[in-house]
């Protein structure tokens, strides 16, 4: 296979919902029809040892909910496929976000009795600023729900894009027996297990009047049936690959990852209409994935993946170029040269070293600290700048410190490494080394950490929270000597050694603005490419 083929059979995508949509059900359903696993482990079944594979921490496992992105790598049917299976939580917003820039599609997950919740929307708009082609999964549909016309002017009243159903579901007033493929023409209904009452895998299939399925519908779901068929091909939006590709437009499908149903068909429908590896925007303009100069970005740290050894991943996603094993390349922050030794790709936490890598992978790197969210590595001879990430602006913060001073140095250790994954912002305050001033954009983060720090460094800690809800930043670094009226204000660094003023509120930070107008504040520190050698 030549190196464009290789690329070209490349899908890579995230799974975004708000959560208990059934994201996760999903992403492990994928995982066993693509061979990668042997037994779905469900999340809600805490009683017994299966989990899910891409909820791999502890307090994933605990909870039922996922709190970071999973990378998951597999083949199906000639594609290879990098899945990265995001938190739907609000609090984790950030994460999901950076993980949402390392993607060329996306998969929307819809609970089909709630419809367009408020985190997809969140992350809808995140998707459609960067002209993400959107895939919609309305899931749960072996359960009452809503009817599916009001679900299509849901998604286009809520998003502002229009839908077009690939497939169909089968019932009257949210009481689903199947699902009809317009493509195919062909119903597949499922059916009762008459030793349990619950739906099972088995389907039967065949065209709308074929004996064997009439037989198994009331003429009332038959008529409904046909009347909604006839206005979506009367009525509807025709597929159209262009608008797709331009966010316009989303392919719409119905099914059940819990019991299977319609979730092999969406997949091979999926790996048809995604597209493959694009062309990436650059500081110094786009590049293609077919160009041969090796270069990639960083969208992820994971701390404690093996927990026994304290490792350090950095995730990057690979844009150009073939990367090889052991490959010297630049990197564009510090302007060092860095060796990309043991690189490795994952089912979650199980690792496979990678001698070769194509655009559009996903790659995790062992690194020491070198590496940072959104840096750029890239060939020596053809530099390369990824345009940075945003940083969300943090809206709660409490003060970090451990409970025994005989613990300090692991609890600098692991504040140092979790900082790092970008989740918590960590900000030192002048002459105070006992603790940490910490931000996060939600309350679910400080528990997070405290339960990483206690479970993974071995340090129980404190988190005290204090009356600060915003925080500034100045362009060109302003030192707090000299601004005026930071009575109400803290002072504190961040890990850039940048001065950050924190206020209690939004009206005392524009009183600040206002008494200090030749300074330029920011919500949100300045981006990183200012850290370039040479800039």
């Amino acid at each position: 296979m030549t190196d464009s083929e290789e690329i070209k059979r490349r899908r890579t995508f995230a799974i975004i919902s708000h959560p208990d949509a059934g994201k996760t059900t999903l992403t492990e359903k994928l995982l066993l029809y693509g061979g990668a696993i042997h037994l779905a482990g469900s999340v809600k079944a805490r009683k017994t040892s299966r989990y899910a594979v891409s909820d791999w921490m502890e307090i994933e496992k605990q909870r039922g909910i996922s709190v970071t992105s999973s990378v998951l790598q597999f083949d199906y049917n000639g594609c290879r496929i990098n899945i990265l299976d995001t938190p739907g939580h609000a609090d984790f917003s950030e994460d999901t976000y950076r993980t949402l820039m390392a993607v060329d599609s996306a998969v929307m997950v819809i609970d089909v009795a709630k419809g367009v919740e408020a985190q997809t929307k969140k992350l809808f708009k995140v998707c459609s600023d960067r002209g993400i082609p959107i895939f919609t999964f309305v899931n749960k549909i072996d359960h009452f729900g809503k009817n599916p016309f009001d679900l299509m002017a849901d998604i286009e009243d809520v998003l502002g894009i229009r839908s077009c159903p690939m497939n169909w579901p089968i019932g009257v007033n949210g009481d689903y027996t199947g699902i009809y493929d317009r493509e195919k023409k062909l119903c597949h209904l499922f059916v009762k297990d008459n030793a349990h009452g619950v739906k099972k895998l088995e389907v039967i299939s065949g065209r709308i009047d074929d004996p064997e399925i009439v037989s198994h519908l009331s003429e009332e779901v038959l008529s409904s049936l046909k009347d909604d068929l006839e206005l979506l091909e009367e009525a509807g939006d025709p597929f159209d690959k262009d608008k797709v590709s331009k966010g316009e437009l989303t392919p719409l499908f119905f099914g059940s990852a819990m019991t299977n149903f319609g979730v092999q068909t969406f997949l091979e429908k999926y790996l048809e209409l995604a597209p493959p590896p694009e062309e990436r925007e650059t500081l110094e303009g786009h590049i293609a994935p077919e160009d041969p100069a090796f270069s990639a970005f960083v969208f992820k740290i994971q701390a404690n993946m093996d927990p026994k050894h304290h490792d350090r991943i950095a995730f990057l996603r690979i844009c150009s170029g073939i990367f090889e094993k052991g490959a010297s390349v630049l990197h564009r922050q510090s302007g060092k040269m860095l060796r990309l030794s043991q690189p490795q790709q994952f089912l979650a936490t199980e690792r496979q070293t990678v001698e070769k890598a194509y655009p559009g992978d996903i790659i995790g790197i062992f690194d020491t600290g070198e590496l940072g969210v959104g840096d750029t590595v890239c060939e020596k001879k053809s530099p390369v700048t990824f345009i940075d990430f945003p940083v969300f602006p943090p809206e709660l913060f409490a003060r970090l410190s451990p409970e025994s001073s005989m613990k300090r140095k692991q609890f600098l250790n692991g504040v140092s490494q979790l900082a790092q994954e970008g989740a918590i912002q960590i900000y030192k305050q002048p002459y105070i080394m006992e603790s940490f001033i910490i931000g996060a954009v939600g309350q679910l983060q400080f528990e997070v950490m405290k339960y990483r720090l206690e479970k993974e460094y071995n340090v129980t800690v404190n988190v005290e929270p204090i009356s600060y809800t915003c925080a500034r930043w100045t362009e060109g670094d302003v030192p707090p000597e000299e601004l005026i009226g930071l009575d109400n204000a803290m002072v504190v660094y961040d890990r850039r050694e940048r001065p950050v003023y924190l206020l209690p509120n939004a009206w005392q930070a524009g009183w600040l603005e206002e008494r200090n107008k030749d300074v330029v504040f920011l919500q949100s520190p300045p981006l990183g490419v200012t850290r370039l050698e040479g800039n």
